[in-house]
């Protein structure tokens, strides 16, 4: 008996001390802060406590109290964790065969959080990610805001929880060549059926919220439970952004012109002709998430596409972030895009802005994360200088006050380098040949 209260001690003493230790604030002291939210801060502190931002300054404004742990940073360059409005890391499936719409489809039910990919992200600097279904449909599907927090056990591990306890998320929709099918059946033929089939779907979800609200409160009125007119519902009120897949500038302009008929939110995702409408997208009041491909190729829909959609956009006044779509842009190089666009012209300040905050704000998390505030998540990383200079290096990355990679550890060096081990899933291969020869023999 003795025994056993004495190890319920000694568990219960460890436990205390972890949430002590949890709570004691750490200062990262006399490194160049950039904080994004306002000027960058020379021999800077940031002061984190219990996976929040408690304070940002030098030694003048920030006071350390006695029981602050340090760490001095000296040399280095902080900056807000990176923000990924569309990527598809934890091998992401959405809609299948069966029709061009599906947005009662979650990625919640189809993401792996054990996957590499998540932890080359964080070898990547990313620290919030827009996970997404592919863009062969019109719609594919619900999409996922998600931490790259370390050592999850289940998707759960990594959801973002609004206000209300529901974890948030988009939807993805598409236009353009890849949700046309040829030969007839239920996928679009032409650009024309594309935005016809998307119309005729909001006009059921608006039919569908208007039977709930003549209902009331007499649930023998209500339609039958329409999980995929549901998430439209959602769409038509303004609480599920549209991540909206477009490249050429007809496309962008049929986008555009869906969102203002329906009142939806909207997203535009990689927009390769922005360039082309960047006036329109502007006054549209349309963000845009646009990707930077230093090989371009592909599609035909993307010949045009142009370094300088960044600075044309910026000029336009329009709000710009930048996107991975990983793997066409692979998650470890994603700082490689505001480089490539200051590159075109446009302003470093902006193009930083677009790896954060601009796209924290297309998530409706810039209240969260996406600069380095007061109150905000302790989401940031580490670098060993210039955040455009190719030489470089993200060197820690962090999420809520603990840190998720370590370029001097070995093991998470290996995401960040490449070799043996970085595209590890964590899960073992022993027994994966269950036959003593060839597929057509064994026991």
């Amino acid at each position: 008996m003795f025994r056993y209260v004495l190890v319920l001690s000694i568990t219960v003493l460890a436990s205390l001390c972890t949430v002590l230790g949890q709570q004691r604030p750490t200062a990262f002291i006399n490194a160049r802060i950039i904080t994004i939210s306002g000027a960058a801060i020379e021999q800077g502190i940031l002061l984190v406590q219990n996976g929040k931002i408690t304070a940002v300054g030098d030694a003048r404004t920030v006071r350390l109290s006695s029981d602050v742990q340090t760490i001095d940073v000296a040399g280095k360059v902080i900056m807000p964790g990176l923000v990924d409005t569309h990527s598809h890391i934890g091998g992401p499936a959405g809609a299948d065969s069966t029709s061009p719409i599906q947005p009662d489809v979650r990625i919640l039910d189809s993401l792996n959080p054990r996957a590499s990919s998540i932890q080359r992200a964080q070898a990547g600097g990313i620290t919030t990610a827009n996970i997404m279904p592919g863009s062969g449909h019109l719609d594919s599907g619900q999409t996922l805001y998600l931490k790259l927090r370390d050592n999850p056990v289940k998707i759960e591990d990594l959801l973002i929880l609004d206000k209300a306890g529901k974890y948030m998320g988009g939807i993805k929709f598409a236009n353009g060549t890849n949700s046309i099918r040829s030969g007839g059946g239920s996928f679009p033929g032409t650009r024309a059926k594309s935005a016809a089939l998307v119309r005729e779907q909001f006009i059921k979800a608006q039919e569908y919220k208007d039977k709930i609200a003549k209902a009331g409160n007499d649930k023998t009125k209500l339609p039958p439970r329409d999980l995929a007119m549901e998430a439209l519902v959602e769409v038509l009120e303004g609480k599920r952004m549209v991540h909206f897949h477009t490249h050429r500038h007809d496309d962008i302009m049929t986008a555009l012109r869906l969102s203002k008929e329906f009142g939806f939110r909207i997203v535009l995702q990689h927009v390769s002709e922005a360039w082309k409408v960047a006036d329109e997208i502007a006054k549209a009041k349309a963000p845009s998430s646009i990707i930077m491909i230093d090989a371009p190729g592909g599609k035909l829909e993307t010949m045009d596409v142009d370094f300088k959609n960044g600075v044309a956009l910026e000029k336009a006044g329009g709000l710009v972030g930048f996107h991975t779509d990983d793997g066409v842009t692979d998650s470890r190089w994603f700082l490689r895009s505001a480089g490539l666009a200051v590159r075109a012209g446009m302003s470093r300040d902006k193009a930083l802005y677009g790896m954060t905050m601009a796209n924290a704000i297309m998530l409706d998390l810039q209240d969260r994360v996406g600069s380095l505030e007061d109150g905000k998540d302790a989401d940031f990383i580490v670098l060993s200088g210039e955040p455009l200079s190719v030489y470089s290096h993200i060197e820690q990355t962090w999420i809520e006050g603990k840190k998720v990679f370590d370029r001097s550890d070995p093991k998470d060096r290996v995401y960040a380098t490449g070799g043996k081990g970085a595209s590890d899933d964590g899960d073992t291969l022993a027994h994966i040949n269950c036959f003593d020869g060839d597929l057509g023999g064994g026991n």
